[in-house]
């Protein structure tokens, strides 16, 4: 058994701060949690000499990082590339997000995840597959001519897949109830988005089991005084769950901080929606035959469009600390008790206790990463 000792900084576990206390790590999981003065001896110990320790970051939204794509090369080695790279700045779990495209890729992906999770690529929960079943009036920086209604053999490759987690965004004005009842059944998570829908519509696909909603605001019908759209129905739904994009450039501070005050605690959570150039990735690179361009700390195509972020996990918190003033607690719950919940894997992510998982992030005062364990498997220094 490996067993050891991390004690020195300020503990956040999920849900409460404590102070002088050590977390005990024993084969990959945590055993107790103790006072730092009461360590037994002969036990291994690592004195992390102050900041925060807490739960590692958990990112549901991915494309890319570190200048690797999903779609570009579906393969266990982009998928291990953009882990190591988002690793260095906090996330500990993520699920790789295939956008939409033809067939042949999105299969791919899921492929290549599921090779990844069988040789054990440290962090990789599932697959997020964001399209083709979504709205052309929304497509964003989705390709159009990519975009396609359901079939039932997509539905039947769905229902078979096994690479951890599915996360299915859909849109709910081209995706039945019917259809997304049939999905939910089969134990994989939907989430609305990319939808020009009505209100009733999204209300609809909620009440047949969707989740919750792809990056609240981007993509989506907005609240309007005689239609609410897709924003109306996410915000007054208390259930279902919300990613955001905390960079400033997706959604404007005001409308995120309307969204802290509207949706109940524990219902939004912090996505990157990255792509390659985060992570240190290069600042330009082609998505599906056309350039993208880091401006302004924007990725932008030529029309101005956004395409995804060049956003890391601890950039979003730091964001929602020092712009929107959340509490530091509610936000670090932001980043991982609520995705992990979102995910239904907080009965082992999320949270620092006995029996979960020892994914870890240690923080400085500034918020800035400096490891990270996965699996009690700790980074570089």
């Amino acid at each position: 058994m490996i067993r050891f000792a991390l004690k020195g900084a300020r503990l956040f576990d999920g849900e409460r701060f404590h102070d002088d206390k050590a977390v005990i790590i024993a084969d990959g999981r945590i055993d107790k949690i103790v006072p730092a003065t009461q360590l037994e001896s002969g036990l291994a110990v690592t004195n992390l000499k102050g900041g925060m320790l807490a739960p590692g970051f958990i990112d549901a939204q991915v494309n890319g990082g570190g200048g690797a794509l999903l779609n570009e090369n579906p393969s266990v080695a982009v998928i291990r590339r953009m882990a190591e790279a988002f690793r260095i700045f906090g996330t500990t779990n993520m699920l790789p997000t295939v956008i939409t495209d033809g067939p042949e890729i999105t299969r791919r992906a899921a492929d290549a995840v599921a090779a990844a999770r069988r040789e054990g690529v440290p962090g990789i929960l599932g697959i997020h597959i964001e399209g083709p079943f979504l709205d052309p009036r929304r497509a964003g920086a989705h390709p159009p001519q990519h975009i396609r209604p359901i079939t039932s053999e997509d539905i039947a490759w769905l229902r078979g897949l096994d690479c951890g987690i599915v996360l299915l965004t859909v849109a709910p004005s081209h995706v039945s109830p019917q259809i997304i009842r049939t999905l939910t059944q089969a134990g994989i998570i939907v989430s609305l988005g990319h939808s020009e829908a009505t209100a009733k519509e999204a209300q609809a696909g909620l009440a047949a089991g969707a989740r919750g909603f792809t990056h609240l605001f981007n993509a989506m019908s907005q609240l309007q005084n005689r239609e609410p759209g897709m924003v109306g129905a996410a915000l007054t739904d208390p259930e279902s769950y919300c990613g955001i994009i905390a960079d400033g450039h997706h959604v404007h501070p005001l409308a995120l901080q309307v969204t802290l005050k509207t949706k109940p605690k524990g219902r939004l959570f912090l996505v990157t929606d990255a792509m390659p150039p985060a992570a240190g990735g290069p600042p330009r690179f082609e998505l599906q035959g056309r350039e993208v361009i880091a401006r302004n700390g924007r990725l932008e195509l030529d029309a101005g469009t956004l395409a995804g972020s060049i956003l890391t996990m601890d950039e979003a918190v730091r964001f929602c600390v020092t712009t929107l003033g959340v509490d530091l607690g509610e936000t670090l719950r932001m980043a991982s008790l609520y995705p992990a919940q979102f995910l239904r894997v907080d009965h082992d992510l999320g949270r620092v206790g006995a029996g979960f998982r020892a994914n870890l992030v240690h923080l400085t005062d500034a918020l800035a990463v400096t490891r990270t364990w996965i699996d009690g498997e700790a980074s570089p220094l």
